[in-house]
């Protein structure tokens, strides 16, 4: 199995795994990162650049704004200023400097997967070994810490193991992936052996599969966030009150409604109307969702949500909280939709007394990603709700 790939791009914003690698020296030592032909490459946006030009520097925080490290602005000197001080399994996350210190002589296995039944009789006859957990977002199709936790089971398994953790993400890139990947590992062998384990099913030790199922679960015990989008009139409120009720009836999932009008008045209370403001109360529910998505439960949101970019986020919310995004566009046409008024809001629209007013003033951008495509125009509700039950059904989320 080749070097589990490693990034050579840290994008913007800089993910705190980046900059762990940057401030911790990874490469060998402090001054890692200031050698010539270094292979780490920091884009920024044009206006953080042209600041970045202006003072000289530019500053990399943890999500929290803690400063990490200062970078000057062209040389690219990189100068440490702290660690991060949180995250699970810090005592693995060692140094190249501060591991050979206490581990050489070992054979570094590199992983980014769990290990295989087949894989830990492979490591058995190496002797002592090191595993190199590459725990960096993007990296394995485990979440980090289901990796290391699945690492850490294959350890206790092997005669003389160690772990050790190393937040190196991917960002595209195979070929400087791994580039990048193979300088990492050389680093902390400093000529030990590298051992590659060879690519093997995924027949697992019990005590590693019962980690991997608790990290990512079939997919009708997957956290799930059932996302309901479309005109105002459409539907999609009833609709997704319709399925809440089921899955209330049905017992078996733990079910959360983040109602537009509740999350208005609670989480979002204060926001406009504005667009902005809109965006900004999609991407709050998404969010909460994609919480209860990655312990387990079932969000159903129901947003008029127009834009694609702002969905696309909220999908991408989830996916990194370990969820499953399903995307339910209620594709009632625009005419029934005003036919159905029953507040009058399209008409105070086309008087011009609401801006901004999707379908009207605002236009809405339909997914071509959706899961599901529903009208209702002339359909009971228990017969729309029929063809998003089915799609859940075909994708094994749920067994309504």
């Amino acid at each position: 199995m080749p070097t589990p790939p490693v990034p050579q791009h840290c994008p913007t914003p800089v993910e705190l795994d980046d900059l762990e690698l940057l401030t911790s020296g990874a490469l060998g030592d402090d001054a890692a990162f200031n050698r010539p032909g270094s292979p780490v490459t920091l884009t920024l946006p044009e206006p953080v650049a042209a600041q970045a030009r202006s003072v000289g520097a530019v500053e990399l925080v943890d999500p929290e704004g803690l400063p990490l490290a200062r970078v000057s602005w062209p040389a690219g000197v990189v100068d440490p200023l702290t660690h991060p001080q949180f995250g699970p399994f810090r005592e693995l996350a060692l140094t190249p400097a501060a591991y050979r210190a206490q581990h050489t002589g070992r054979t570094v296995v590199p992983l980014a997967d769990p290990i295989t039944t087949a894989q830990l009789e492979e490591l058995a006859g190496l002797g002592p070994v090191t595993l190199l957990a590459f725990t960096g977002t993007g990296t394995p199709w485990l979440s980090p810490v289901g990796l290391v936790r699945a690492t850490r089971a294959a350890a206790a398994l092997l005669p003389d193991a160690v772990v050790v953790t190393v937040p190196v993400p991917t960002h595209g890139d195979p070929e400087a992936d791994h580039a990048l990947g193979v300088q990492v590992v050389e680093a902390y062998a400093a000529g030990d052996p590298v051992h590659g384990l060879r690519e093997d099913d995924t027949d697992y030790p019990p005590e590693v599969a019962a980690v991997v199922d608790h990290d990512r679960p079939p997919a009708d015990r997957q956290g799930l966030v059932l996302f309901f989008t479309g005109l105002s009139g459409s539907g999609k409120s009833t609709l997704a009150r319709a399925l809440v009720d089921l899955l209330l009836e049905q017992g078996e999932r733990t079910v959360t409604s983040l109602d537009g009008d509740v999350v208005r008045r609670n989480l979002s209370a204060g926001l406009t109307f504005s667009r902005e403001d809109r965006e900004t109360n999609i991407r709050r529910i998404g969010w909460v969702a994609a919480e209860i998505s990655r312990h387990g439960g079932v969000a159903v949101v129901s947003p008029i949500a127009p834009f694609d970019e702002t969905r696309k986020q909220v999908r991408a919310m989830v996916a990194d909280a370990g969820g499953a995004f399903f995307l339910v566009h209620v594709a009632t046409p625009l005419e029934e939709c005003e036919r159905r008024d029953r507040k009058g809001l399209y008409a105070r629209a086309r008087a011009g007394e609401i801006p901004e007013f999707t379908g009207i003033s605002s236009p809405y951008e339909e997914p071509a990603d959706a899961d599901v495509r529903v009208d209702t125009t002339g359909r009971t509700i228990e017969d729309a709700l029929g063809d998003v039950l089915a799609g859940l059904r075909e994708a094994g989320y749920l067994t309504l």
